[in-house]
């Protein structure tokens, strides 16, 4: 079955077939961030997984850790680097999440990885996202990104699990490379980066 086992297969073969590209772009971003932020570059959270399990998540840090004077963290555009921006363009933080993908707890394809907290907040359709491992990049991904609602950001994901085959990841690869050279949709709107989902349940804060 595809989902099981050629999946994660290619997942790990496209892995090291990259690393010769990878490697030097890890460099060259890590540099830009050490001369740019001038602190620590690299960025870990807990993410849910799937059928929820709990992964770190590894990251390059794009926002300096500024705070206003009663201690609490400044907001995301406060913190957001120059350098960070640039990065966050071209999806340049998103590239140590290939030792995710080695490790298992990622997918090359598959929706993205949210936080652990979101996990009550979701409808029953909703989470079905969490069927399938996580995925770098994604159909919400290639179709609208953080310019997209929560609520379709998950009709997309669930779409994926319905109809996930072999054909699609390459679609969805090949649409991602695309937006790489042409960046859209990095910022949600109104927001310096995606904002938080809140839940759409009656009991949802």
């Amino acid at each position: 079955m595809y989902q099981w086992y050629f999946k994660r297969a290619i997942d790990v073969a496209l892995v090291f077939l990259s690393l010769p590209v990878t490697i030097p772009v890890i460099l060259l971003t890590a540099g830009l961030l050490l001369v740019g932020q001038k602190e620590n570059i690299w960025f870990k959270q807990l993410r849910a997984g799937r059928h929820g399990q709990l992964f770190w998540i590894y990251k390059f840090k794009t926002m300096r850790h500024a705070c206003a004077p009663d201690g609490t963290l400044l907001p995301d555009a406060a913190r957001l680097t120059p350098v960070g921006q640039l990065v966050r363009r071209y999806s340049l933080d998103e590239v140590p999440q290939l030792w995710n993908v080695l490790k298992g707890d990622l997918s090359l394809v598959g929706p993205r990885p949210l936080l652990p907290e979101y996990l009550p907040l979701y409808s029953p359709d909703q989470a079905r996202r969490h069927q399938v491992r996580p995925g770098i990049t994604g159909w919400a991904q290639i179709n609208g990104r953080n310019a997209l609602t929560w609520e379709q950001k998950f009709a997309y994901d669930v779409w994926y699990v319905e109809h996930l085959d072999f054909a699609l990841d390459v679609k969805i690869l090949a649409r991602t490379f695309v937006k790489l050279w042409k960046p859209t949709d990095i910022q949600a709107p109104g927001s310096a980066t995606a904002e938080r989902f809140t839940g759409n349940l009656p009991h949802a804060p």
